[in-house]
């Protein structure tokens, strides 16, 4: 294989820093929160916003949280089968900016959940956004990473079908 096909076959790679970079912060984040909310328990920020520690064995907003453990290795495989969707897309749209930037957060943030299930069987969850006692499922940065990866996806396509 010449080197200028392998130039293009390789172009797509050039997205997985995006994703490395959202998997290191989030791992990062989980470590020190773990650290930090271990020793000094729930830390409010704001009147809205707490630093909160929870381990979530269910999906997005805990889903399936309460499940019994069956849902451990669905969501190992589901995570592994997204992340080879994607490498795939990113191949394919290699030139395509957004769509493969929204794809690269959700493979960052895929890959940063599959490590917490993988490495220590849960999700760590720490964001916690309320309204007096209201509040929103806790979160983290690679839940974050996959919903704007989702909401970018969502402008792609719109954009795409007004040209």
């Amino acid at each position: 294989m010449g080197k200028a096909k392998s130039g293009i076959m390789l172009e797509w790679m050039r997205w997985l820093p995006l994703s490395l970079l959202v998997v290191v912060l989030d791992q990062a984040a989980k470590w020190q929160i773990v650290e930090l909310i271990s020793a000094k328990g729930e830390i409010e920020i704001a009147s809205f916003f707490n630093l909160v520690l929870l381990y979530n064995e269910g999906a997005a907003f805990s889903f399936l949280n309460e499940a019994g453990g069956w849902q451990k290795p669905l969501f190992i495989f589901i995570a592994v089968a997204a992340s080879i969707v994607i490498v795939r897309l990113l191949m394919k749209h290699k030139g395509e900016l957004l769509f493969s930037a929204a794809l690269s957060l959700v493979l960052g943030g895929a890959l940063g959940n599959l490590i917490d299930r993988i490495r220590i069987g849960h999700v760590v969850d720490f964001l916690d956004f309320h309204l007096s006692s209201h509040h929103f499922p806790a979160f983290n940065l690679a839940d974050s990473a996959i919903t704007l990866g989702a909401a970018l996806l969502i402008l792609d396509n719109l954009r795409k079908g007004k040209s």
